[in-house]
């Protein structure tokens, strides 16, 4: 396919004897790069963002970041905490309250030892849930011990 026909050792007309000659065809190669060269050609344009504009100055401030949600966990021991800091039950609803107050939209996530009854996890979902926080989620590890994923909670 890629090579021409050998020549035969035997005789030629004149009685010399030829050696055998071999030559790679390029045009199927050739005619695949222009092919990709098209292609290229036709798509380079497709990949822009969009119309170019001169954009205005603004002295806008700028957009943040994402805040870092709010995360609470229930050790085995049924304990609630706020980050890494021990959240007591007298006090617990008065400080997710006031983290409501500051930002009601941000997402709090809700870790629960696997060894935890049920309830307690669902007791510490509810104090979120009285403090004035629209997006709750439960934190899980996935079964092949992969890192931890998020599972949105039902609304309310």
């Amino acid at each position: 396919m890629g090579m021409g026909p050998l020549q035969s050792s035997a005789a030629d007309e004149d009685g010399f004897e030829a050696a055998p000659l071999s030559e790679i065809n390029v045009t199927p190669m050739v005619d695949v790069m222009l092919v990709l060269l098209i292609i290229f050609m036709v798509a380079a344009p497709l990949m822009t963002v969009g119309v170019p504009v001169q954009l205005p100055k603004t002295a806008a401030a700028k957009t943040s970041e994402p805040k870092k949600p709010v995360v609470v966990s229930v050790d085995k021991e049924g304990k609630a905490f706020l980050a890494k800091e021990p959240l007591p039950p007298e006090d617990a609803l008065g400080r997710l309250r006031a983290l409501a107050a500051e930002d009601p939209n941000q997402t709090v996530l809700v870790r629960g030892d696997k060894d935890v009854p049920y309830g307690k996890v669902m007791e510490v979902m509810g104090l979120v849930g009285q403090a004035g926080f629209a997006k709750v989620s439960l934190i899980a590890n996935a079964p092949n011990g992969a890192p931890a994923g998020t599972a949105p909670a039902a609304p309310k």
